[in-house]
């Protein structure tokens, strides 16, 4: 072999030995460090971008796409917000959705909790007419009703109104209007 081709070799390898290094401490860094995650304001940024059309309405007026009850608080059903009352979000407050508010460790959660005892998807809260109620996913340890000291485990969907307390591994929270 000629001297050119022997370089040629050597700089293949080299380069191929540069490419696993870079592939192993990728995924090293993946492993430590999780994967990223896109806030929702993130979010909300890029869809508005991807819509201005939509955001051509002036003066109060409603778009095509919404549902024209700007500055909801609760309506009907009587809720507008849960707080989070004990475990490591205590003091969170967040405003529940009519399509449903799900509750859990996933970050496609509403409210993502920070809790060992939570599942991914752990509880969800929404609303069907005038009615809103809590339905345990199928947590590993379960969803409960909190009343008077005593705690209730749900194994059904269950109506809540304002002064409910639920609790979700160590993390409770209580539906407000």
């Amino acid at each position: 072999m000629s001297e050119l081709t022997v370089t040629i070799l050597r700089l293949g390898l080299l380069a191929a030995l540069w490419f696993f290094v870079f592939s192993i401490v990728t995924v090293l860094r993946s492993d430590l460090y999780g994967t990223r995650i896109v806030t929702r304001r993130e979010q909300r940024r890029s869809a508005r971008q991807a819509r201005p059309a939509a955001r051509g309405a002036t003066n109060g007026q409603a778009t095509a796409g919404s549902t024209g009850r700007k500055g909801w608080r609760g309506g009907r059903g009587g809720l507008a917000h849960l707080t989070v009352t004990a475990g490591p979000l205590t003091g969170t407050t967040l405003p529940l959705r009519e399509q449903g508010t799900l509750i859990g460790r996933n970050p496609e959660c509403a409210l993502v909790l920070d809790d060992d005892y939570a599942s991914g998807r752990h509880a969800k809260i929404y609303r069907e007419g005038d009615q809103w109620f809590a339905e345990d996913l199928g947590s590993t340890n379960g969803t409960f009703l909190v009343s008077s000291g005593s705690q209730q485990r749900l194994s059904a969907v269950t109506p809540v109104g304002p002064g409910t307390t639920l609790r979700f591994g160590k993390t409770v929270v209580e539906l407000r209007s």
